[in-house]
């Protein structure tokens, strides 16, 4: 307080985002590239309104499921069956909802025996499937995705994909975010170069890759 009275402290502004301006259309699967620190993350939060823009707005049409960072919404106290009760009522579900999907999330998550055991003890990867199994076990009209698939084995990025194709050809929308191309091309229809919080380019996928990487390679 002394120093905010004599005027020794002093901020300054940053802004994440620049003039981000895009259309994500329905039953497509969305990429979002960039370097750390590009805006990505920030990028989801805002559309999830985690974070409220300070200029701008964002329309959003539809019920939002959003995995935006590896463990939120979990207690590493509480147990994997504990934590899918918590996660999935901040999600807005019932208790009743909740038990109604709880053997299929289970069985998606492929947790095992670590089910009853509290989170802290699981890896990032038994993190990643738990939050994915809970987020996707009701299909939501827009899926938020954060790096979520670059933990974790292939055959489980594989279950991910497969059920993320499903949700888009039933009419979802998902945006992930990620820094594998190779994710980008396979799965996605249109994606955006993100750097610095502005638009590099945005279009076909494949377009967008060749780009990124033209500029990652010099």
């Amino acid at each position: 307080m002394i120093k905010l009275v004599k005027g020794q402290i002093k901020h300054a502004s940053f802004s994440a985002l620049k003039d981000v301006d895009l259309e994500i259309k329905k039953s497509e699967i969305f990429g979002v590239l960039g370097r750390n620190g590009a805006g990505k993350s920030t990028l989801l939060k805002v559309i999830s309104r985690v974070l409220i823009p300070t200029k701008g707005r964002v329309w959003i049409k539809g019920q939002i499921s959003p995995l935006l960072q590896l463990g939120a919404g979990f207690h590493p106290e509480l147990t994997g069956r504990e934590n899918i009760f918590l996660n999935a009522t901040l999600l807005g579900y019932s208790h009743a909802e909740i038990e109604a999907k709880l053997d299929e999330i289970i069985a998606f998550s492929e947790i095992g025996n670590f089910m009853e055991a509290p989170l802290r003890t699981y890896s990032s990867g038994m993190q990643s499937r738990l939050g994915f199994a809970v987020a996707t076990a009701w299909q939501p009209d827009i899926l938020l995705l954060d790096e979520v698939l670059s933990v974790g084995d292939i055959s489980f990025q594989e279950k991910c994909i497969d059920r993320m194709t499903k949700f888009r050809d039933s009419g979802a929308s998902v945006i992930m975010v990620t820094h594998s191309v190779e994710q980008i091309r396979s799965v996605c229809q249109r994606a955006m170069w993100l750097d610095h919080g502005e638009i590099q380019t945005i279009g076909a996928s494949d377009e967008v890759c060749d780009t990124y990487k033209k500029a990652l390679t010099g």
